[in-house]
């Protein structure tokens, strides 16, 4: 007979073999599946917003102060005339002072007004230029003339991109001054800024700072060749297309036929600019078609608008009018209705080239409705594959690197558009293209940056949040964020300065389950993070629902009951995901026996399952469970669940007595575990749990077969036990049990055999009846044959696994058993 001692040893399934010389895949699935599991949960639900809004109803922006709106109107008077600037692209710095001109200017008549040529040629320059000043400045939209169709106007009234008549000219039509001019000194044309109307320098145009080329002059940058080739395209079909914009425009009563047809000339005019090469700031009479265009936003019509933006974006508009087209887009964008406009327009690249060259510091609130836009457009499953296509995500990477460096002096406006970033980010990460893209653009790491300068801002926290939870649930995303510096601290640090804000708490408290699940490493770099099991214990001391009883009340140990800040379905989610984040870090080897001390963690865990009904907190119990399992596997005198190890196996009845099968099955991994110690098997066998854990003997589940074998092999140690046991028929159920899984689960085989073993008393009692030992040794001999036990497996590398299964788990406990049952004082 072998000694207790060996049969202590040899009973145990949750104590790891001392004498294996190597760990094969089979020792280390056999451990994950005995002693430490990890837990899983469900993601959590990010409702969508009915309402598109620049800030949801749950924003912290939701009050509408010191924020920019998401409804208004906008009519053709509010944009502005268009400009003469130079069409180079360089901005120049504003002015320090304003200039101070001699006659006041009439915008009907600037000829009439123009300042007389003053006889000093110094005072003639300065002449000169604040004539061209007044000439460019822009008027007020309700002064805008038709499109004119004749020479003779332009003639005799500058139009934008025209340069002014010279100063010579002008003289002649000055009857009242007919003094000539005196000759004197005169600054060359390299050393004036102006250059002399109606001369030809000789200068090619020089290189700005930035590398783009600065045209001097009146901002018209083509050549004459251009200026004969872009009037005859303008006489000979942009003047006709104009005219019929107005003309459909100006029938009382737009029908459905004059949107469309405004539309189709819309795109022509489009097509012929292009062609042409006139779109941008190249066009002289650029000023002319935005006039026109501008007048047809007052129609309101979303699909017509829409056209007019992206032209008025092709032609590069700026200033308030780019913002105000911004706006309209944004406008048209807030009804789902018109998400199929955008599907057949290619407005969106345009937003896209927005968002690429603008200049954050001074085009902030064009950029946030223009990301608005985005942000809205994404909530569609046709356009965020569409924006995926046009590498949205490259183009939110870099606009996040570029609000982060000017945050400082614009702090307002740059949390803003981050805000409607991160919720175009959060849509894009549920296209499952998107994940690649997120690590291969290193949006993960960019991300906690701005968390780190926003920490505060609990709009782009929940949003950054959002994508943590959702992308941290793939394996390449979780690695590049377990890979990012300081990510763990930083978590820590939100969840305590947003502990009460549910819906952030419960998706980092998500991310970090994710990520303590599958990388060992982050389970010790989280538990090391300074003050970790402190915040961690704070929320769910916070989110624990207690009620006042006099039971509660009594505990000297127990906190004070608290209100809770939330409903209790969503303080239920917020432990159901933190105790994840316990039962995975305590499957490191260092941080286990560390939790396992912890009087205050277990105290929880505890309190949970005495507060809590199956019913109502099904997920939350059996993580409870889980966790408690885990932690029961590092029994020594120091651990808090061997000091109440009889407390948990009471509170463990409610599990087994459930209809949850998931509860019952907790349960019994943690009777598993407890009834290595005397008192536990004396409490199961007292409260009759062995009976309960017998009939689990018949499930069709090998996992709940394989949990109640391990109880019954520490309950079969005791003689009086094994009496017991026998009397319900245990061993009849455990040959019947090792018959149809065997084949298929060798693990679950060995324990089999291991129960039987201590069944018979490791050979010294025979409590089979001879039927049973017949049908066992017959069982047994057929499954010890190599051959016949593996040859139903066809798949080479599953057979491989079987086959170290069989080797380790099965066979040296069954040959042992087969001797047993052979021996002569059995077989008499």
């Amino acid at each position: 007979m072998a000694s207790m001692e060996g049969k202590h040893g040899a009973c145990s399934p949750f104590i790891p073999r001392r004498n294996s010389l190597r760990q094969t895949s089979a020792e280390i699935v056999n451990e994950a599946r005995q002693f430490l599991r990890v837990q899983s949960t469900q993601r959590p639900l990010t409702p969508r917003d009915g309402h598109r809004q620049l800030f949801g109803r749950s924003s912290v922006r939701a009050d509408g102060k010191n924020r920019p709106p998401s409804t208004f109107s906008l009519h053709a008077q509010n944009f502005d005339a268009p400009d003469s600037r130079p069409g180079s692209g360089t901005r120049l710095s504003p002015l320090d002072h304003k200039p101070k001109f001699p006659v006041p200017y009439d915008a009907d008549d600037p000829i009439s007004t123009f300042p007389k040529p003053p006889a000093d040629p110094l005072e003639v320059q300065r002449g000169r230029a604040g004539a061209r000043a007044r000439l460019l400045r822009a008027g007020s939209l309700t002064a805008l003339s038709p499109v004119e169709h004749t020479d003779m106007k332009e003639s005799s009234k500058p139009g934008p991109g025209q340069k002014p008549p010279s100063a010579t000219q002008l003289s002649n039509t000055d009857h009242t001054n007919t003094r000539p001019l005196k000759p004197g000194p005169r600054r060359t044309a390299s050393e004036s800024r102006i250059m002399e109307p109606g001369a030809d320098s000789g200068l090619r145009p020089t290189v700005g700072r930035a590398g783009r080329r600065t045209e001097l002059g009146n901002g018209d940058n083509t050549t004459n060749k251009d200026k004969d080739a872009q009037t005859l395209v303008w006489n000979n079909t942009i003047a006709s297309l104009l005219k019929q914009l107005e003309t459909v425009a100006a029938v009382p009563g737009s029908s459905e036929g004059s949107v469309d047809l405004l539309c189709d000339l819309c795109d022509s005019l489009h097509g012929t600019l292009a062609e042409a090469d006139m779109l941008g700031r190249r066009c002289k009479r650029r000023s002319g078609i935005l006039r026109t265009l501008f007048r047809l936003i007052d129609l309101n019509s979303a699909q017509l608008n829409l056209h007019i933006a992206k032209l008025c974006l092709a032609l590069c508009v700026s200033g308030n009018n780019l913002l105000n087209i911004c706006k309209l887009i944004f406008q048209i964008s807030r009804s789902e209705s018109n998400d199929s406009l955008f599907r057949n327009n290619s407005i969106i690249d345009s937003l896209l080239g927005v968002l690429s060259n603008e200049d954050v510091s001074s085009s902030g609130e064009t950029l946030l409705y223009c990301v608005g836009t985005l942000k809205f457009l994404s909530g569609n499953n046709a356009i965020l594959r569409l924006l995926l296509d046009k590498n949205c995500i490259g183009v939110a990477q870099k606009l996040i690197q570029r609000v982060r460096t000017v945050e400082d002096t614009h702090f307002t406006i740059a949390g803003h558009m981050l805000v409607q970033l991160t919720a175009t980010l959060r849509n894009l990460a549920d296209h499952p293209d998107s994940r690649p893209l997120f690590v291969s653009f290193s949006v993960l790491p960019e991300l906690c940056l701005v968390l780190r300068h926003h920490s505060k801002d609990q709009d782009i926290c929940t949003n950054i949040s959002r994508i943590y939870s959702k992308l941290s649930s793939y394996s390449e995303c979780r690695l590049a964020l377990a890979q990012t510096p300081g990510c763990y601290q930083l978590f820590l640090e939100l969840l305590s300065k947003h502990h009460k804000k549910q819906d952030l708490v419960v998706r980092f408290l998500f991310t970090l389950g994710n990520l303590t699940a599958k990388i060992d490493e982050s389970r010790q770099q989280l538990f090391q993070c300074e003050r970790c099991m402190d915040t961690l214990l704070h929320l769910y001391n916070s989110y624990q629902r207690r009620v006042t009883s006099p039971h509660t009340s009594s505990r000297k140990d127990a906190p004070s009951p608290s209100k809770p800040p939330v409903t209790e379905q969503e303080a239920d989610d917020v432990l159901v995901k933190l105790v994840r984040v316990l039962a995975n870090m305590c499957i490191h080897q260092a941080v286990g026996p560390a939790l396992a001390t912890n009087t205050s963690c277990i105290r929880l865990l505890m309190e949970t399952l005495e507060l809590r009904s199956v019913q109502e907190s099904e997920e939350l119990l059996v993580n409870v469970a889980a966790t408690i399992n885990n932690l029961s596997f590092y029994q020594d005198q120091s651990s808090a669940v061997t000091q109440s190890q009889l407390t948990i196996a009471k509170l463990m009845l409610k599990l087994v007595l459930s209809s949850s099968m998931d509860a019952m099955l907790e349960a019994t991994r943690v009777y598993g575990n407890l009834s290595q110690s005397k008192d536990v098997r004396d409490f199961i066998m007292q409260n009759k749990v062995h009976q309960f854990v017998v009939t689990l003997l018949d499930s069709k589940s090998t996992e709940m077969c394989f949990s109640a074998c391990g109880v019954l092999t520490n309950l079969a140690l005791d003689p009086p036990s094994r009496a017991s046991l026998s009397l319900e028929g245990t061993s009849a159920k455990l040959v019947d049990c090792l018959r149809d899984f065997g084949p298929g689960d060798w693990q679950l085989a060995g324990q089999v055999c291991q129960a039987l073993w201590n069944m018979i008393g490791g050979g010294s009692e025979n409590l089979l009846d001879p039927e049973e030992r017949e049908s066992l040794l017959e069982v047994l001999s057929t499954y010890l044959e190599q051959e016949e036990a593996l040859k139903w497996i066809e798949n080479e590398d599953m057979r491989d696994f079987h086959r170290a299964c069989w080797e380790l788990e099965f066979l040296p406990v069954a040959q042992k058993l087969k001797r047993a049952l052979q021996a002569p004082d059995m077989t008499a």
